[in-house]
């Protein structure tokens, strides 16, 4: 069921006609919360926003937020109740996010960081961080 009642910036079929590569949409529980999480620890650009999706784009990569409440019919509803965690052993990689950054506004904001930014032997320099809806996300740079 959507929420919204503004018009939408582009007709759902013609976004979706336009998606190329992989595609990336999580299920939050709350849009406006979320873009928090996207916006100032992520740094990602809000394409569009509204309480029922959002399209994000940043550092090369596009993804989509769609709202619980949007997926009454979809064959994911029964696992968004209760306390389940979401995107277990998913890794949301944003490479070209400074994870040192990234890392000192999610404690700011008082998100979870699970391992602060450290350089790995793969050659990146990475930081783990859980948003408000348990998504793993892991910004990231090339070591020197």
């Amino acid at each position: 069921m959507k929420l919204a009642t503004e018009t939408p910036w582009m007709p759902a079929p013609e976004y979706g006609r336009g998606l190329r590569g992989l595609g990336v949409n999580l299920v939050v529980r709350d849009v406006p919360a979320a873009l928090k999480f996207q916006s100032e620890v992520l740094e990602a650009e809000i394409i569009h926003s509204d309480r029922d999706f959002a399209a994000l784009r940043g550092f090369g990569g596009e993804w989509m937020l769609h709202a619980d409440h949007t997926y009454s019919d979809h064959p994911l509803k029964g696992s968004l109740s209760g306390d389940l965690a979401r995107g277990i052993g998913a890794e949301l990689r944003l490479y070209g996010r400074d994870p040192d950054q990234a890392e000192a506004k999610a404690r700011e904001l008082g998100y979870e960081v699970l391992a602060g930014a450290l350089d790995k032997p793969h050659g990146l320099r990475e930081a783990y961080i859980m948003d408000q809806d348990g998504y793993l996300w892991v910004p990231g740079v090339p070591l020197g």
